[in-house]
């Protein structure tokens, strides 16, 4: 007996084509390497770019902005025909995309169905409901649930339970300790084991295929990340959900893999051919706990040295525009409702430092004298890092930034553990006062050249 059947193929991180009677569509379609900046595959790929031009993609469907997912570089390379349905709360990332020449550019609405063929793509609310959604797939009478990058709160699980029976759950499998390796020195190792959500969850969804999908990435080779980034592991999860979902399989998809779903099987299909493994591809992540890091002055002897051009533009960011946009972004605790003393940090290639003082206020922040005291928040970062904000909208998570690596005094100390790591006023600043500066700076890069600039 013959079964209708999706076959279903790993891009990258959560990149995926799907295709059943002809009609292919694309979630998340990255097709760099390194992408977001410095996130080397892992296991290595590259990509053919000539063949990935080729391609045609009945729609693709974008999860959220995060530059790992909707990266105009590699949305660049789309038939511009493309009906792309992105879910975004914000408008100038369609503006972005219509810039470019995309003529079919689609808000998805969670719980709106969309319907490409015999496709049925409906997204489901995250945990974030202002960033992140999860697609439900189905065709062919299967039901795959997409779950991207999201966690899932109990309504959204509840009503997800509801829409089951599935065949496939996509699971981001890896915590991200993105945040506690900026303060390594104030965070414990993480526990060598699956969030106790993640078990209770999968066994709600009783999926007949477990996919462990999204992260899987390393940074510069020379980056202390590649140890203290992703506590688990394919091993530690395949191992606690098959323990915990004994009826499920689980089934690792390495980028390129492509498998044919149906309501009997799960069995090999032809690899994308514009997607090449490179090397051995059944790695696997260790890690190493707190494994100790770098200084910042080492981390910073990785980067070029400033011109004096950059060089300027970082001074006056520290001199004129953080002081004037300190007062227009609230922190989200409540450490800062009282005047804090920061310091602020910035490593050259050589390693040399340059500090500047502010006192912070709830109202502004004013540059001080560097006796001023006592010391209430600290941040290191490489001077060519803080350009790359500045200039191209570098993410967070490749800055290498280092928050209250010093101990304070005590009254500061106790102050300090209701506080926040992503309040530091350098984060703030950064990124919660402009929406897309990594795309934007994409935006321009590309328009600049199709003019011949």
């Amino acid at each position: 007996m013959t079964h209708s059947a999706i076959t279903i193929s790993r891009i990258l991180h959560a990149g995926y084509v799907f295709e059943c009677d002809g009609t292919r569509i694309a979630f998340d379609t990255i097709f760099e390497n390194p992408f977001s900046h410095n996130c080397h595959a892992f296991p290595a790929v590259r990509f053919d770019l000539d063949l990935v031009r080729r391609e045609r993609f009945d729609a693709v469907f974008i999860s959220h902005f995060h530059d790992d997912h909707c990266s105009l570089d590699s949305v660049d390379l789309l038939d511009r025909a493309t009906p792309i349905y992105l879910y975004c709360i914000f408008d100038e990332l369609f503006d972005m995309l219509r810039s470019l020449g995309f003529t079919h550019v689609h808000p998805l609405r969670l719980n709106a169905a969309v319907t490409v063929g015999p496709f049925q793509v409906t997204p489901r609310e995250a945990m974030d409901a202002d960033v992140d959604s999860m697609f439900q797939v189905q065709a062919a009478g299967l039901n795959v649930l997409n779950v991207v990058d999201s966690w899932i709160d109990d309504g959204t699980l509840a009503q997800l339970v509801r829409e089951g029976p599935w065949d496939m759950v996509l699971w981001p499998f890896q915590t991200m300790r993105e945040i506690e390796v900026l303060a390594p020195s104030r965070c414990a190792p993480a526990p060598p084991s699956l969030p106790d959500e993640w078990i209770t969850q999968l066994q709600a969804l009783a999926p007949r295929f477990i996919v462990p999908s999204s992260c899987q990435f390393e940074q510069e080779p020379w980056s202390w990340y590649n140890r203290a980034f992703f506590p688990v592991s394919y091993a530690l999860f395949t191992a606690q959900v098959g323990a915990a979902v004994p009826s499920a399989q689980v089934v690792r998809m390495n980028p390129s893999v492509s498998l044919r779903l149906n309501a009997a099987s799960l069995t090999p299909a032809p690899a994308l051919a514009w997607v090449i493994p490179v090397g051995e591809q059944d790695l696997d992540y260790v890690y190493q706990g707190n494994a100790t890091p770098p200084s910042t002055a080492q981390i910073a002897a990785h980067f070029p040295a400033l011109t004096a051009q950059q060089q300027a533009r970082v001074e006056h960011y520290c001199r004129v525009t953080f002081p004037a946009q300190y007062g227009e972004v609230e922190a989200g605790c409540d450490y800062f409702d009282v005047a804090r003393v920061w310091q602020l940090s910035l490593f050259d290639h050589a390693g040399e430092v340059r500090r500047w003082r502010y006192l912070l206020a709830p109202g502004g922040a004013a540059l001080c004298a560097d006796a001023a005291a006592p010391l209430g928040w600290s941040t290191d970062i490489p001077a060519a890092k803080l350009y790359a904000a500045l200039e191209s909208g570098e993410a967070l998570t490749s800055m290498y930034m280092r928050i209250n690596d010093t101990r304070f005094d005590a009254a500061t100390e106790r102050a300090l553990d209701a506080a926040d790591v992503i309040d530091d006023p350098l984060i703030r600043c950064l990124f919660s006062s402009a929406f897309g500066a990594y795309q934007a700076a994409q935006l321009r890069r590309l328009l600049a050249r199709q003019s011949g600039a």
